[in-house]
């Protein structure tokens, strides 16, 4: 589940802009490296350029991150592989610095300077993969997302028929902060399971446990009401590994049928109908995760929220407009 995906939407380069022409390279950004060695990247001119100015700028995978193509660690696999170029030259160092004056392209898409970082709930329905692309085919959630949504990328993901609570961001260094198992960020779960739930079967999920080799942390699981063959259960974590919640259950003989994320950290899924996406307004998004946002991304507090378009889900309610739901609210009493 720590896995994620961007859209991979093209942005067209700002009006006005030139690309520079000096400082940057393809060498290595280290101190013994001389220009005079430096491999000429496949595909472009014999040009060598000088070393970087490290006064200025920012690494290319923190910047490319804020600007919401990749984590930092997903980025660094891009210019390992390649795909990163600047100015017409293929990058070869993840510790390679930019201004944002450059012409900076991920593939053959022309990357925006980052813009203040934005935050949507999206209610994914069951049968929809998390991923921007399928080999098999396989319609996903970007196939269902609004056009107008900016480079997004998902905190975390979910399986093909796990429904519920997924966060998106433009900010790929807030969404890997929000995934970090560091930071303990509680998921919680509304699980429908096959078997019969004991206080034995929750004493052993809240142990932790090892499931083929793999190590899970305590898991939380309150017993809510029995349905037939099957038992429905509230499940909280603070990992979030792979089918990690399945795989958990399985092991005290449970088997999970229907599972629904209701909460990820300080945001929930509320009243949010299948399909829909709804951006979590400025002010409450610094207030609930402000101290993971860099400070050259955060909005101002008091930005206008921006009116999120419906999508048009095939596999779900079609959505339509939804109360704020990522924070608990309840009537005063």
């Amino acid at each position: 589940m720590t896995e994620r995906r961007e859209t991979g939407r093209s942005h067209p380069a700002k009006p006005g802009s030139r690309p520079q022409k000096t400082r940057l390279g393809a060498v290595k950004n280290t101190p013994n490296t001389s220009p005079d060695k430096a491999r000429k990247p496949s595909g472009h001119s014999a040009r060598t350029l000088a070393e970087p100015d490290w006064s200025e700028g920012e690494r290319i995978a923190k910047y490319l991150a804020r600007a919401g193509v990749a984590s930092r660690r997903e980025v660094e696999r891009m210019i390992e592989a390649g795909d990163v170029v600047v100015d017409g030259v293929k990058l070869t160092s993840p510790a390679f610095k930019v201004t944002g004056r450059e012409t900076i392209k991920v593939g053959r898409n022309i990357v925006s300077a980052p813009e203040p970082t934005r935050l949507w709930r999206y209610h994914k329905p069951s049968g929809l993969i998390s991923t921007n692309h399928d080999p098999e085919g396989r319609r996903t959630i970007f196939d269902e997302f609004p056009k107008s949504l900016p480079r997004i990328v998902t905190v975390g993901r979910l399986d093909l028929t796990t429904e519920g609570l997924l966060l998106l961001t433009n900010d790929g260094e807030l969404a890997r902060a929000l995934e970090l198992p560091k930071n303990a960020l509680e998921r919680t779960y509304r699980v429908r399971a096959q078997g019969t739930v004991t206080d034995y079967k929750i004493a052993d999920l809240a142990a932790g446990m090892t499931v083929d080799g793999v190590d899970y942390a305590p898991i939380t699981a309150v017993f809510d009401r029995e349905n037939g063959a099957n038992s429905w259960l509230t499940v909280t974590l603070t990992e979030g590994k792979k089918r990690e919640v399945r795989r958990a259950l399985e092991a005290v003989n449970l088997m999970v049928n229907r599972l629904i994320r209701i909460n990820y950290g300080p945001f929930e899924l509320g009243d949010l109908r299948p399909g829909a996406v709804e951006e979590v307004p400025p002010e409450l998004m610094l207030e609930a995760v402000g101290t993971m946002i860099s400070e050259a991304n955060k909005p101002l507090p008091d930005a206008p929220k921006r009116a999120a378009p419906a999508a048009k889900s095939r596999l779900g309610t079609r959505p339509g407009s939804a109360r704020l739901g990522d924070r608990k609210r309840r009537p005063q009493k």
